[in-house]
C-alpha cells in the first residue's frame, strides 16, 4: 500500500519530504506528490507514517 498527497490540499511546505525515509516524496507541479512504488507507509520503521505525522494539513496525505 502507499499513500498519496491531494494536491488541492498540499500546501507546498515542504516539511513532509526531509522525515520520508524512503525518500518517495517529491516536488511535483508546485506541490509535492508521493511514488507509490517506492512508498512503504513506513510499516517496518515507524508505527506512523512520518510524513503523516509532520503534515499539519487536514486530509493532504491519503491513502493511494
Amino acid at each position: 500500500m502507499a499513500l498519496a498527497i491531494v494536491r488541492e490540499v498540499c500546501t507546498a511546505c515542504g516539511d513532509c519530504e526531509p522525515v520520508c525515509p524512503t525518500n518517495s516524496i517529491k516536488p511535483f507541479k508546485g506541490v509535492y506528490m508521493i511514488e507509490a512504488e517506492s512508498c512503504t507507509e513506513c510499516e517496518d520503521e515507524f508505527d506512523v507514517p512520518q510524513c503523516l505525522d509532520v503534515c499539519m494539513e487536514d486530509d493532504c496525505i491519503i491513502p493511494a
